[in-house]
């Protein structure tokens, strides 16, 4: 589960922690301040939960307006479609709307391996450089071709996986 923190923006008011949407509504709704004020404010913080889902909060920069979508998209989304989004947005820079825009509408190629080393290997393996033949196998320069695919494709560490990204 979830645990988030509403740190009020009011010095003179407490915080709160929250595993939905609907208890931030109840929470928000009931807290004042020391002067019988209500709190409109907050910084949200992430407290607890899947790694995944702590790199997506920070990715998408959670705020009050959209607690509601980040718990709906962090409960319904797969890992490859959270994935998509910190990559796109939180290394790539790209813009998201977690009301409206899709994880899919980005366009980045995700590789589950450790290193482009590996990713080497596999385009090797999958015929990507043709057919080659058994005795030049041993020949081939495999740090030469990771290090040309540096050019096109970038190593993270997203929630702990290593994954191996190339964005169009």
């Amino acid at each position: 589960m979830t645990q988030l923190h509403a740190q009020p923006c009011d010095l003179s008011a407490t915080g709160f922690y929250y595993e939905s949407a609907t208890e931030f509504q109840t929470k928000a709704g009931a807290n004042r301040n020391d002067y019988g004020e209500r709190v409109e404010e907050y910084e949200i913080q992430f407290i607890d939960g899947d790694d995944i889902d702590r790199a997506l909060f920070k990715a998408i920069s959670v705020h009050q307006g959209s607690i509601k979508h980040f718990f709906e998209h962090a409960q319904k989304w797969e890992d490859w479609e959270k994935i998509n989004v910190i990559i796109a947005v939180g290394e790539c820079g790209h813009r998201f709307d977690i009301e409206s825009d899709d994880p899919g509408d980005f366009d980045v190629q995700i590789y589950n391996v450790d290193s482009l080393k590996e990713l080497a290997i596999e385009f090797i393996n999958d015929g990507l450089f043709g057919e080659i033949p058994e005795h030049l196998e041993n020949y081939l320069d495999i740090d030469a071709m990771a290090s040309d695919l540096r050019h096109d494709y970038t190593e993270t560490v997203i929630a702990g996986m290593s994954v191996v990204y190339r964005m169009d």
